[in-house]
């Protein structure tokens, strides 16, 4: 079992920056995969960000340029640095663990509101 949770989100004004924190247990197993995901009202759960097994920094389209992710190994922590925060970032920003035994884990989110 891995337990995941989230921190950071809250309300901002559009142009301005949050960081997001993510804290995961302790584990004998490795890790495949770390992402950030996001929830807008009314939408699916989508990728924003993640590092792949590779250590390669994958981003969508709304995020590059913008968003930038990194990790502490030695603290079991996801950063999720936002920047140039827009309206259409405003939802519920998961982050999701992927084990070497290809095991999924989630937290509970953090609620990220840009509005002015």
């Amino acid at each position: 079992q891995v337990q995941v949770a989230e921190s950071g989100g809250g309300l901002v004004q559009p142009g301005g920056s949050l960081r997001l924190s993510c804290t995961f247990s302790n584990t004998t197993v490795g890790i495949n995969d770390l992402g950030w995901y996001l929830q807008a009202p009314g939408q699916r759960r989508e990728a924003v960000a993640r590092i792949a097994v590779s250590g390669r920094h994958v981003y969508a389209d709304s995020a590059t340029g913008r968003f930038t992710i990194s990790r502490d190994n030695a603290k079991n922590t996801l950063f999720l640095q936002m920047n140039d925060l827009k309206p259409e970032d405003t939802g519920v920003y998961y982050c999701n663990v992927i084990t070497n035994n290809w095991r999924s884990y989630w937290g509970q989110g953090t609620q990220v509101t840009v509005s002015s």
